[in-house]
């Protein structure tokens, strides 16, 4: 493990907690003001990635529970994710894949290759300007990305090219140490099978629940959350 991956994925870690507390509707905002500057077939997957995951995964739902007690469902970023693309690959499917990742409150490490038509720190650029926070996506060398898919802080790689290099990232993430990885993968650029179905957002979420506790304290209303501000999950 070389010392610049640990701190990519420090960085990003430090990023995911301010980032995924904004919400979808900030979020939504800041990725709507990027996707302005941006060519229309990309703008065009950039909103409709945003519409759906609003749609899909950014409302809270109120459960039941004793008087009292507020319970409350909710979708979360799952933390780190790795971008990445062959040189065939369409900036519309990276687009579409980096924009579900950071709609539903992950951070990204962009991994592109040397030559594609715009480069990774190029798009980490444009984020920034739309005031996206620094450190919520970072570029990284594609020579890096194999020694990144198996670090155990990744939650999953999202890749767009051919269906044999899926397969060797699959191998990758299978056989690293930790929690399982997932791999979030587009070969088909004509019809979109994966990136164009309506709840692909779901792929980078995690259901979680919040309890709010109203009791009589000393005679007093208060307010308390269960965990001191922790989610339990």
């Amino acid at each position: 493990m070389t010392t610049s991956i640990q701190a990519l994925v420090d960085q990003s870690n430090a990023a995911w907690e301010n980032w995924n507390g904004q919400g979808y509707e900030k979020r939504i905002t800041k990725l709507t003001q990027w996707s302005s500057t941006l060519d229309a077939d990309v703008a065009a997957m950039v909103a409709f990635q945003c519409r759906n995951a609003n749609e899909h995964v950014a409302e809270t739902e109120l459960m039941p529970g004793p008087t009292g007690e507020t319970n409350e469902l909710y979708c979360a970023g799952r933390g780190i994710f790795v971008v990445t693309a062959e040189a065939t690959a369409p900036l519309v499917a990276v687009a579409g894949q980096l924009t579900a990742a950071l709609v539903t409150g992950n951070t990204v490490l962009l991994s592109l290759p040397e030559g594609y038509g715009k480069s990774a720190q190029q798009i980490v650029t444009e984020l920034e300007k739309a005031e996206i926070p620094k450190g919520v996506v970072q570029s990284v060398s594609t020579n890096e990305l194999d020694v990144l898919v198996r670090h155990a802080g990744v939650a999953g790689v999202v890749f767009a090219g051919k269906r044999e290099t899926a397969l060797s990232l699959s191998r990758d993430l299978a056989a690293r140490d930790g929690l399982l990885g997932q791999l979030i993968a587009e070969s088909d650029f004509e019809s979109y099978p994966v990136i164009g179905s309506p709840t692909y957002s779901l792929r980078f979420v995690t259901e979680r629940t919040r309890t709010i506790n109203i009791t009589a304290v000393g005679g007093n209303a208060t307010l308390l959350e269960l965990g001191s501000g922790e989610e339990t999950h």
